[in-house]
């Protein structure tokens, strides 16, 4: 029975910004996991090596590029996949975007643009395939959140201000679509080095001051979300809503740590 509620076999996944960083490594797990899964992102060489990993492990997958700054593209990924697949059983919303600017010099155009990516975008997502879901009765979805929508990081007001809206965002749909059977956690990863932010992490004070907050005193791992993701995904999770999931070595709880 427990390993049974984790198994994702026979589910369809859809997983946006899918394809390099945390959502491609959730993407793989929720393959791995046994669903299908479609890894969707802006670059179509990225998504094609992707599908391919998925493909790789027996699982079913396509192509299809999306932006989430455009809405006509993502309800283009939605109805293509509905073709393909009949179904979405689960989203993950995992696209987002970062400037380390101070405060006072941010223009209102990177403000905004960060905004729309990471908060603005995870709305559109969940409003185009949160309408299937509620239509069919069932439905999971997992937002991506940080740290930083808990505590402030030096100099990215903007992206944690986009952060902690998500976080809100994640409360709200679950309060409005739980009872009609769509579940809407989120997933806060602690310091997991990606493209998106290793220029600022290797070799750097705020890298150094990170990881000496970090209980674990390393960081993260992109494997080590994955359990996280699936359990959320998965029937394991039908009485879990509107939580964000800390998954940051003990980031969040530390105060001294020596």
């Amino acid at each position: 029975m427990a390993q049974s509620i984790f198994d994702l076999t026979g589910k369809c996944a859809v997983v946006v910004g899918g394809s390099s960083g945390i959502g491609r490594a959730i993407a793989v797990g929720l393959a791995e996991a046994g669903a299908d899964v479609v890894p969707s992102a802006r670059r179509a060489n990225e998504v094609e090596e992707a599908a391919s990993a998925i493909r790789a492990l027996g699982r079913r997958s396509m192509v299809c590029t999306s932006d989430v700054r455009d809405r006509a593209s993502l309800q283009h990924l939605h109805d293509r996949v509905m073709e393909e697949f009949g179904k979405v059983d689960i989203l993950v919303n995992s696209a987002g975007m970062t400037k380390k600017t101070p405060t006072l010099e941010v223009a209102e155009e990177e403000w905004e643009t960060i905004l729309d990516t990471n908060l603005n975008g995870t709305l559109r997502a969940c409003q185009i395939f949160g309408r299937t879901m509620l239509e069919r009765g069932y439905g999971r979805i997992i937002n991506i959140a940080s740290l930083a929508s808990f505590v402030a990081f030096y100099e990215v007001a903007a992206y944690g201000a986009s952060k902690s809206a998500v976080a809100s965002l994640t409360r709200s749909l679950a309060v409005e679509w739980s009872a009609r059977g769509v579940g809407v956690n989120a997933i806060s990863p602690g310091i997991f080095p990606t493209e998106l932010n290793a220029k600022i992490l290797n070799g750097t004070g705020r890298g150094q001051e990170l990881q000496t907050r970090t209980p674990m005193q390393r960081f993260g791992q992109l494997n080590e979300l994955v359990g996280a993701a699936v359990f959320l995904a998965s029937d394991a999770a039908a009485y879990v809503q509107g939580q964000v999931l800390a998954v940051d070595g003990g980031f969040l709880a530390s105060g001294v740590n020596q």
